[in-house]
């Protein structure tokens, strides 16, 4: 694979590309959009691929994009996936692009996902003539909680390319890596991420008199620290679960016991198995402590996104890729998963392919002092972007030799 001539002077083409793809991401970047609708970089995303004699289509009821590159001879089809939408963040990085919008960043990376995809798509039409079958290029908003992958499964994005996809193919940014490095593995690569809302009912009273009421509020935390208790004695070390409860509300005042309290968090998990025990054992664990209190308690569990699971093959095939198109020191295999959650893992229920992290520590900061992604001061390094571009292409290039 070393020696392939397809990915001869791929990197040098991807860094000739380099003006175009910052200048695109930091255009979505001044203006980061949330959610599902998208239609600001949306408009970008299509205006980027005009020209380029690809087949360009928007969705129905979302602001996504697919566009299709046909090879010069008949073969498979490969997605390529790059996610489009912002957090709820008041942007705090000081960088001469800064978001314009009030309460909205892209934290996450998300613009530089959507800029290497636009460029890859550019550098792959230039060599149409080495691809044997398509490239399905999968613009996707709703990535943070909103499900915008499976809104493009539902609206067709697996059969776009006129026959089902074969091998799909993601990136993503993370500031805490370094530079232009590209980890990967085989499996669960990224968690499954559930949420759950608790409400406790007692009976509110003075504070001067609680024998006379029946508190909430040590019930609330009382089941805090049995979810941790759960985890341990219910689900398997060699299982990986992480329960955190990330808000508790009660009471207004210092002397009212107040009637209810409430307790939200979320959990992750690496396995189907250990999703449906926790699934099973939080409700009963919160009534029962609930009840030793003499409260009640309402449990409320909502799906999130699955576990991400990279295929066994390919997975470990990104790195060795990674090595032999940037060199071996740009590839490493990822030791553990890591227990944040991805909607690309709905494609990857239906396609082999593999999800990849792409380092982009900013010049002159140690990884582990880096701002990570979700942080309002997070900031990538741009001269990484040309290692993702040649990646995503890479892909493309070697499933349809």
């Amino acid at each position: 694979m070393a020696t392939d001539p397809r990915f001869t002077g791929l990197v040098e083409a991807a860094r000739a590309l380099q003006p175009r793809t910052v200048a695109l991401r930091r255009k979505i970047h001044k203006n980061p959009e949330r959610g599902l609708n998208l239609p600001l970089t949306q408009a970008a995303v299509v205006h980027a691929l005009d020209g380029l004699g690809l087949h360009v289509m928007t969705g129905e009821k979302i602001s996504s994009v697919i566009a299709v590159l046909n090879g010069a001879r008949s073969g498979p089809t490969v997605l390529l996936r790059g996610d489009m939408d912002a957090l709820p963040l008041q942007e705090d990085s000081g960088l001469s692009y800064t978001s314009e919008i009030d309460g909205a960043m892209h934290a996450c990376g998300h613009d530089t996902h959507t800029a290497m995809l636009v460029s890859a798509a550019r550098l792959l039409t230039s060599r149409k003539e080495a691809l044997a079958g398509r490239v399905v290029f999968m613009f996707q908003p709703g990535e943070e909680g909103y499900h915008g992958a499976k809104y493009m499964i539902n609206e067709g994005i697996l059969d776009a390319g006129g026959r089902p996809i074969e091998r799909a193919f993601a990136l993503h940014i993370t500031a805490t890596d370094t530079s232009g490095v590209v980890r990967s593995k085989a499996g669960p690569m990224l968690a499954a991420a559930d949420n759950f809302v608790v409400r406790i009912t007692g009976r509110g009273g003075h504070g001067a008199i609680p024998h006379d009421a029946l508190d909430p509020v040590p019930a609330a935390a009382a089941i805090v620290g049995a979810l941790q208790t759960m985890v341990t004695r219910h689900i398997s070390v060699f299982e990986p679960v992480v329960v955190t409860v990330g808000r508790i509300t009660a009471g207004t005042t210092s002397n009212i016991i107040p009637e209810t309290a409430e307790l939200e968090g979320t959990f992750r998990s690496l396995s189907e198995a250990s999703r449906a025990k926790v699934r099973e054992e939080l409700p009963k664990l919160c009534h029962h402590v609930a009840a030793t209190y003499g409260c009640t308690a309402e449990v409320d569990l909502h799906p999130g996104y699955p576990v991400t699971v990279n295929d066994d093959v390919i997975g470990p095939h990104v790195v060795d890729l990674a090595s032999a198109v940037l060199g071996q020191r740009y590839a490493a295999p990822m030791p553990t998963p890591l227990m944040g959650a991805e909607d690309f893992s709905y494609v990857l229920q239906k396609v082999p392919g593999a999800f990849a992290f792409l380092g982009a520590c900013p010049p002159g900061v140690e990884p582990a002092d880096a701002d990570p992604n979700h942080s309002n001061r997070v900031h990538f390094d741009e001269s990484a972007l040309a290692n993702g571009v040649a990646m995503y292409a890479a892909f493309a290039l070697d499933t349809l030799r």
